[in-house]
């Protein structure tokens, strides 16, 4: 493994961490304007850290929702992270029980992408940790900024936050599609798949369900098939 790959792999991973760590600015006027003080949403923030479902709670909260209501919607869009969970552990393969609640707790939508789309497993494993570490810190150290910042930031900075991570998961989509990938032809009838049964979704149900259909859906699609037997 050159130099040169893994410092591509490393600055990434960070770039794309500092990109989506700043969209904890949203979280925190978010849970401000939910009624949440500072240390309510930093604790959050460092004991979640999971984006949809942070908002997903706040935003039950801020309609007026009780606090079961809350924790069912975060957990039901956290269940994501248990499918992104299995599909890492042997690729991580952490050793010590520190490490395995570590990679446990840092198992997200943006540190699965950068894992998986590593050229192997070595870059995989620094690619989710770099990107762990940069999102953690970053979202962490931006609540507090959003929640004491929350009466400034106007509808031009949020609608700017809001667009960083569609922006940054399509720029980790993109290179997979192309033909020089390998069978880019099956990842773009996967990318197109799920999309479609996302937009389908999002009329009837509520925010971040149509998320986790689209990943049950494109699991099914993708798995192994039997080879059949000659006659």
């Amino acid at each position: 493994m050159s130099d040169a790959v893994r410092s591509t792999v490393l600055r990434d991973a960070i770039g794309l961490g500092v990109a989506v760590g700043l969209y904890g600015i949203a979280f925190g006027a978010a849970a401000d304007a939910a009624g949440l003080d500072a240390w309510q949403a930093m604790t959050l923030s460092a004991l979640m850290f999971t984006g949809a479902s942070q908002f997903a709670m706040v935003g039950v909260l801020g309609a007026g929702g009780s606090a079961p209501a809350a924790v069912g919607s975060a957990l039901l869009l956290g269940t994501r992270n248990t499918v992104y969970g299995v599909r890492l552990a042997p690729l991580l393969a952490p050793r010590s029980a520190l490490r395995r609640a570590g990679a446990a707790h840092w198992v997200i939508d943006e540190t699965t992408a950068m894992a998986v789309s590593a050229p192997d497993r070595e870059l995989g494993r620094l690619a989710f940790w770099a990107t762990g570490a940069t999102i953690y810190l970053g979202w962490n150290a931006m609540t507090l900024v959003g929640v004491l910042g929350a009466s400034g930031l106007g509808g031009t900075a949020a609608a700017a936050l809001d667009s960083v991570v569609p922006a940054a998961f399509l720029a980790l989509l993109w290179p997979r599609l192309r033909r020089g990938f390998p069978e880019h032809a099956v990842q773009r009838r996967v990318a197109v798949g799920g999309a479609v049964v996302a937009l389908a979704l999002t009329p009837f149900v509520p925010a971040g369900v149509q998320v986790i259909a689209a990943v049950v859906a494109v699991a099914l699609a993708g798995r192994p098939r039997t080879a059949e037997r000659p006659a």
